[in-house]
């Protein structure tokens, strides 16, 4: 780079003979190309490379094998390394000047950030399961709740960040790099959390402030199991990008789950031949909008599979969407008839636990991490719903609530739930929403509720496309507590429902696929030996004495060692939150990381701890860092943090 510091880049060039210039692909992230995404890497890159690309998958400075420090995710310097990594990349003796980039997660974020600042070369960008806005739609503060990921992803960048460079790579110099990356690190949830409205910390790098700066060809993909969907069809509608949504997890769609996976590899090689490689191949005519509509299914916190079909949009947002309005009554019963006027439908007033079976906000680890059977947070909410239906039409696009309500504190934030109520009273949450009714007017400045006072707010609900069963009923749920997803207010007012509606988004019924996918494909599968099968566990603990919740999760990723170098890698992570029913001050998360590598007579491990509490004025974090080598203590740092809650 310009400052000196150098970075460390993975690259797959084409076999030939011949002096041929090939166009660039570019993954760009902090998540280690040697021990992290090798997996995913090994099944993708070499696939373009054997296609005529040359793939560099770089490791961000301060992660991985690169130099330099990581102070924040998405920073200004992070953005200009990209910027010199791309011209450098146009500028090779092998390059035909163009570039692409690619990601998914902060791969995709930071692809959209540089599309944005517009650099020469870059010309395509494929973006899978982003987001167009940092603030709302993140992991931060969506709908302007806290999160409790704010606190889960900092502390997994916490391990992340810990773990040295290879001493194969950088030479006798890795336990420097080591020490000075442990010394720098900081613990990024406290500084996340100092940020806790819509200011300039959280525009920078939200494209949706200017989409007209974003001059390269997007495709845009995300999936309904993800925490990140949104994005596509506001990139659709707002970049001009293609469009397409799976059944999917935080994962890439050639091996992601639930199925189906699709030949996702083809779809990116014919983007890149398009724009990269100037090929005619129509992929600019492609449809604006491909999506999976999933077949409603009993609730599972994990599947195989999701019954559905793919439908298309040549234009999207479409005209032939139809939009059914339902209203909530007295009788808490979904009606789309207005019969007589009720002044007064209902309270809400949940226990703080209400939202256990919320799952992860982020499924990404393949546990039991999507949402379960509803019934236990519903029995906790005020309920509307249907008598049992017979909808002809799909549910495809985001749902809305409007409600007209009173609170008696100022503080208050709401959580809304769709979910499809089988005969045998179970409760599959089909999509969901939040909202810190602080921000009804904004994101920006948080104003107080009035006391005793009719507001009307409106909550968008998640993009989704979904059929629900013949004799089956939509259920609206409602709840002032959400419980891990979200950390409590402090004296969450009591709401007094007077009103309500919901919006659906309805479009004609698909009666088989629209649209079809070549079948998944991918390069020959990392290269490992297996020492500990990976596991997964998440646990549900009532205290009856005490009434306090726990939930317990341990990710177990396993330990293998790599056949091409001879690197053993370990990883395990665990999860503790626990909360009090009946008091939001009671609220409490931990977290503990550990992470080994090892190869001969050379091995290192670190140890990473945070945890969260607040009262009614602070938020309260503390974190720790441990780094061994050899089982020798060679470093520790221990940092507390107390925030103001400005909400």
């Amino acid at each position: 780079m310009s400052d000196g510091t150098r970075l460390s880049a993975r690259v797959w060039k084409p076999l030939s003979d011949e002096d041929l210039k090939f166009p660039t692909i570019l993954e760009y992230i902090p998540y280690r190309k040697r021990d992290g995404t090798q997996v995913r890497d090994a099944l993708t890159h070499p696939y373009f490379s054997q296609r005529g690309y040359v793939c560099l998958r770089v490791d961000i400075r301060g992660n991985g094998d690169s130099e330099g420090l990581l102070f924040d995710e998405y920073t200004e310097v992070e953005l200009q390394d990209a910027e010199e990594v791309i011209s450098w990349a146009s500028k090779q003796s092998w390059s035909n000047g163009k570039v692409g980039m690619m990601g998914i997660s902060w791969g995709g974020f930071n692809s959209l950030q540089v599309a944005a600042r517009n650099p020469k070369a870059l010309k395509a960008i494929i973006t899978l399961c982003s987001t167009v806005d940092r603030y709302a739609d993140d992991i931060h503060y969506k709908g302007g709740c806290l999160l409790n990921e704010n606190l889960g992803w900092g502390a997994t960048m916490l391990s992340f960040s810990s773990r040295p460079p290879d001493p194969s790579i950088v030479g006798e110099g890795w336990r420097k790099l080591w020490l000075e990356r442990l010394n720098a690190q900081p613990h990024l949830s406290p500084l996340w959390l100092r940020h806790q409205s819509r200011d300039a910390y959280w525009k920078h790098g939200s494209v949706c402030e200017d989409y007209s700066k974003i001059k390269a060809a997007v495709l845009a993909i995300g999936g309904w199991g993800d925490a990140y969907k949104n994005a596509v069809p506001a990139l659709v509608e707002n970049v001009g990008a293609k469009g397409i949504i799976g059944p999917w997890m935080h994962k890439y769609p050639h091996f992601a789950v639930p199925g189906p996976q699709i030949g996702f590899l083809q779809e990116a090689l014919r983007w890149w031949d398009r724009w990269l490689k100037d090929i005619n191949n129509g992929a600019e005519n492609d449809p604006d909008y491909r999506v999976y509509v999933m077949e409603g299914e009993p609730p599972e916190t994990n599947y195989n599979y999701r019954k559905g079909y793919w439908i298309k949009e040549a234009n999207w947002p479409i005209s032939k969407i139809f939009t059914r309005n339902y209203h909530f009554n007295k009788n808490k019963k979904l009606e789309e008839e207005i019969g007589h006027k009720d002044n007064l439908v209902g309270y809400i007033d949940s226990p703080q636990d209400c939202g256990l079976k919320g799952g992860e906000y982020c499924a990404i680890w393949l546990g039991p991490e999507l949402p379960g059977d509803q019934r236990i947070d519903d029995a906790l909410s005020l309920n509307f719903e249907t008598d049992p239906i017979c909808l002809k039409e799909d549910i495809v696009g985001s749902p809305e609530i409007t409600l007209v309500l009173s609170a008696d504190s100022p503080n208050s934030q709401i959580a809304v739930r769709l979910c499809d109520i089988f005969p045998n009273g179970e409760s599959y949450r089909i999509t969901y929403g939040i909202l810190n009714l602080k921000f009804r007017e904004g994101f920006e400045k948080p104003l107080d509720l009035p006391i005793n006072e009719k507001i009307k707010v409106t909550i968008k609900l998640d993009h989704i496309a979904y059929k629900i069963p013949k004799g089956n009923k939509l259920r609206v749920s409602l709840s002032n507590a959400y419980w891990p997803l979200v950390w409590p207010t402090n004296n969450p007012a009591k709401l007094t429902i007077y009103e309500g509606s919901l919006s659906l988004p309805t479009r004609k019924e698909a009666l088989s696929d629209e649209w079809t996918f070549p079948s998944t494909d991918s390069s020959a599968p990392w290269k490992n030996k297996e020492i500990r099968k990976p596991s997964n566990s998440r646990k549900t603990i009532l205290d009856e004495a005490t009434g306090t919740v726990t939930i317990e999760i341990e990710d177990d990723f396993g330990s293998f060692q790599d056949l091409s170098h001879g690197l053993v890698i370990a990883s395990k992570a665990r999860e503790t939150w626990k909360i009090n029913p009946k008091d939001p001050l009671s609220a409490f998360g931990k977290t503990h990381w550990t992470e080994e590598r090892s190869r001969d007579d050379w091995s290192i491990r670190t140890e990473t701890f945070s945890q969260m509490k607040s009262d009614n004025k602070y938020f309260y974090l503390e974190s720790r860092v441990e780094a061994y080598e050899k089982d020798k203590l060679i470093f520790e740092k221990d940092a507390s943090d107390k925030i103001e809650r400005i909400l």
